[in-house]
């Protein structure tokens, strides 16, 4: 028989005046919200655009550039800070015709340059990116009927015009069994069609986000925060992180010639989602335990799910910093390092993580289950959860495919967002689910006579049918989901 958890003073949450009509209501606002952020994503532009430069069409093989070695010359297309990034990719077609596997390990070197378009006059590169000074990195050629593209360099923000690049091949040693045919160049960057859609969806969710913020945090005025519930507390602390999740400094980006938004930007997300992890594993503990003092009920959670966010922090911060000091640096050169952080967080976030919190769902339902407004509480938990957590996989194995569990890990293209869909539906489907939960653990609009709700209203329903303490009579409209005085007194002389 489930053990009773200890009673514990609350506000009673909007959750428990739901009846059944309204209850399905929510997830169905849900999915329309989820639906509409879809179609708008569906609607809009590519994400990455590209510029082709074909060696063969441009001429530069008929003036004997030697294709084993170069040097070739490149010029970007124009640039602007809505291009966001930038990244430079060789496709070396070969004469392979059997299929032959080829593999070669040879040296890139790239050289660098920027100018800088004003209404006076043309300013070259003073970055110390580009510097003048070319930068050799060891790539590996890998063939069969195809050879797989070479990322030569990748530039995180954009504070030029246009790129002169020239590129040099060193130690690419011809073979009988093939010969280079030609290699094709391509520059990629942002849709600027794409930044502007992404700056408007920010915004959008970011005035929604605040407007929430302030609705729910007005709603609990009237109640000390001694009283509030665990979702509520735990709601304060989430909705100024979601303010920073959909970053109000993001416009600096296309304001300021500097990367220190960018890494905010990615420290905001790694913060918030690593803060919603901590969430869930509160949530299905601390609705069983009153007891949370920090060493006994937080440190182990907390320590969880910081080694995730120091992992993830580190990850991203590191191929930004690296790049900063070189445009060609390619995470996989770091392979010991890189890997090392990769497993870490594999493990960290896929392993011990997800059994820790398989652990408190089981534990949680195992002893609340038959408590009525604690069974309603787990389900809606659970249910809102399992859809976040299903749609998220479903975008992740289409966003990277295989690549997951491959090297396209950090800022690789691969692990980008391939169309507006992807991110719009990403984006809009955390920011939905905060909205739901903001809205169902507000307090009902009776609960300022009810200060001292006992949120263990199990032990006072205990004659009550599930069907009626959880969603009512169809024809009230508020759900009987209110302590009845006499059953309280009688049980808090136990």
């Amino acid at each position: 028989m489930a053990v009773a958890p200890e009673i514990e003073q609350s506000v009673q949450m909007r959750l428990y005046s739901l009846n059944k009509r309204q209850f399905v209501m929510v997830f169905v606002i849900f999915f329309i919200c989820f639906g509409i952020t879809v179609l708008i994503g569906i609607a809009g532009p590519p994400i990455i655009e590209t510029e082709t430069y074909n060696l063969s069409s441009l001429g530069q093989v008929e003036s004997n550039v030697n294709m084993m070695t170069g040097p070739f010359a490149l010029k970007s297309p124009p640039m602007s800070t809505f291009h966001q990034q930038l990244w430079l990719i060789a496709h070396i077609l070969t004469d392979n015709k059997q299929g032959t596997r080829i593999e070669q390990t040879f040296t890139v070197s790239v050289l660098i340059g920027g100018i800088k378009v004003t209404e006076d006059s043309l300013v070259q590169s003073d970055n110390p990116g580009l510097d003048g000074k070319a930068h050799n990195r060891t790539r590996l050629l890998s063939c069969q009927q195809e050879c797989s593209d070479l990322i030569l360099f990748h530039l995180g923000y954009l504070d030029y015009n246009y790129y002169i690049i020239n590129v040099r091949f060193e130690g690419l040693v011809q073979q009988t069994n093939f010969n280079i045919e030609n290699i094709v160049f391509y520059f990629k960057s942002y849709n600027t069609s794409f930044t502007k859609l992404e700056i408007w969806l920010r915004f959008t969710f970011l005035t929604c986000t605040f407007i929430a913020a302030c609705l729910f945090s007005h709603s609990l005025r009237k109640f000390t925060m001694q009283d509030w519930s665990i979702e509520q507390k735990w709601m304060a602390v989430l909705m100024p992180l979601q303010l920073l999740y959909n970053d109000p400094l993001f416009p600096l980006r296309f304001l300021v010639d500097s990367w220190i938004p960018g890494m905010l930007d990615g420290l905001f997300q790694a913060t918030f989602l690593c803060a919603l992890l901590l969430f869930w594993l509160c949530i299905y503990h601390g609705v069983r335990q009153t007891d949370r003092r920090f060493w006994k009920f937080y440190s182990l959670k907390v320590l969880i799910v910081g080694m995730i966010w120091i992992s993830a922090v580190t990850l991203s911060s590191w191929q930004e910093y690296n790049e900063l000091q070189d445009p060609t640096y390619f995470y996989r050169l770091d392979t010991s390092n890189f890997m090392g952080f990769k497993i870490f967080f594999f493990i960290v976030g896929g392993g011990v993580y997800l059994l820790y919190l398989l652990f408190l769902l089981v534990r949680a339902y195992t002893e609340l289950r038959s408590m009525p407004y604690f069974d309603l509480r787990l389900k809606f938990m659970t249910l809102l959860m399992l859809i976040v957590l299903s749609i998220s996989i479903t975008i992740t194995v289409l966003k990277f495919g295989r690549a997951a569990l491959q090297d396209n890990f950090v800022a690789e293209l691969s692990s980008h967002y391939k169309n507006s869909a992807e991110f719009v539906a990403f984006y809009g489907l955390l920011n939905i689910y905060m909205f739901t939960m903001a809205f169902v653990y507000s307090p009902t609009n009776n609960a300022v006579f009810e200060t001292h709700f006992k949120d263990n209203p199990g032990l006072s329903m205990m004659n009550d049918s599930d069907e009626e303490v959880h969603y009512g009579s169809e024809t009230e409209s508020v759900g009987m989901t209110r302590v009845r005085p006499a059953a309280v007194g009688k049980y808090d002389s136990d």
